[in-house]
Order: structure tokens, then sequence, then C-alpha cells
């Protein structure tokens, strides 16, 4: 039995908060919704400490609000947030792909491709989920080989508010035209033109930002 031991707190609080922030992305926790501890709590088979405990960062990340002893409640979609989430975001992107391009193996670069054709389908097939699961992974490939923890932790926190405005606009049937953009990056990747890569990601999430206008 010594191979069973308590979970750590900590898994537990980042159990409680991905789930209730891909609740709130995917929409199933509505703009302007009240969320309670206790009753989430129940929802995810945990004690109330944790819940908590995702509720703070959740504020910290701008995805809840809340006012003590009154309410906490999921954030209203606002432009101006989501633009300067791209900004951020992007600027991000750009440094990791400066740094990742030449170091890029041919293993890397096929992850890349494969992550675009599940775009490519996704989108098509009006899969909403599945397309954003897509370019998170394609992107990805850039993060992880550039080993920039900074801008690894910078993106992470930043991209869900970017998220939550293209999982909305996608389900309302707008168009996404990132799969000819991921097809021009994983070409300048594969010939190592690091200029080329830098400018059509900057030119992704330039698209991202306006995408709020």
């Amino acid at each position: 039995m010594e191979a069973i031991r308590p979970v750590p707190r900590t898994l537990l609080r980042d159990r409680a908060y991905a789930a209730i922030r891909d609740a709130i992305v995917a929409g199933e926790i509505e703009p302007g919704a009240v969320v309670r501890d206790a009753e989430l709590a129940e929802r995810l088979g945990l004690s109330r400490g944790p819940v908590r405990e995702a509720f703070s960062r959740l504020v910290d990340e701008g995805l809840l609000e809340s006012k003590p002893q009154s309410y906490t409640r999921v954030t209203p979609l606002v432009a101006s947030d989501v633009r300067d989430a791209a900004a951020v975001v992007g600027a991000m992107h750009e440094l990791v792909t400066r740094v990742a391009v030449s170091r890029l193996g041919a293993a890397d670069i096929e992850a890349m491709s494969a992550a675009n054709q599940r775009f490519s389908v996704a989108v098509g097939a009006g899969d909403v989920d599945g397309a954003l699961r897509a370019d998170d992974a394609l992107h990805e490939v850039l993060v992880r080989v550039s080993g920039n923890r900074a801008a690894a932790a910078t993106v992470a926190r930043y991209t869900p508010l970017i998220r939550r405005l293209e999982r909305q606009r996608f389900g309302e049937g707008g168009s996404c035209r990132s799969a000819g953009l991921h097809e021009r990056l994983i070409e300048a990747c594969a010939t190592g033109d690091v200029a080329e890569a830098v400018r059509v990601t900057a030119e992704i999430w330039r698209g991202l930002a306006e995408l709020a206008d």
C-alpha cells in the first residue's frame, strides 16, 4: 500500500482551476453568471478549499470578478481586455518563434503539420473545441521548443481570455482564415526562415486582436 499516497492539495486546486476555466471558456458558465464554491465543489467532487483557491486564480486572470461578502461571477466579454490579452500573447509567440525556428526538428514540423490538418478538419466540421485544441497544439510546439518558461506561463495565463471570444464567434458562424496562415508559418519554420515565421506569427495574433472588434 506504500504506492497509495494522499493527493497533494495543489493537484486538487489545479483540477478545480482547469475544470472551471474550461467551462467558462466553453460558455457552459456564461458571462455574468454567479458561481458558488459549495455548488461547484459538489459538482467536481471536491471540498470547497481547492475551489476557492481556483476562484482566486481565475479572478487574477480576469475570468472571474469578486466582491467580498457579496458575489463571485464570470466577467463579461470586454473587447479592450481581449485586445490587450491578444497583444501580450502575440508578443510572447513572436518571441518564442524567433528562438524556436532554428531548433525545430523534423518531428516538430510534422507535429505542427498534423495539428494544422486537425485544425482544418475541425473548422470544416464546425467543431469549435477541436479547432481550438488543434490550434493550441500547433503553437505549443514553438513554445515548448523555445524553452522559455516565462513566455509559456504568460501564454497559458492570457490565452483563455482570447479563446472565450473565439469560441463565441465561431459558434455564431464566424469564419476562420488561420489554416492558410498556419501553412505559411509551418513552411517558414521548415525552411528555417526566422523573419518570415515571425511575420506570419504577428499576422495570426493581430487577426485575433481584430476579432474583438
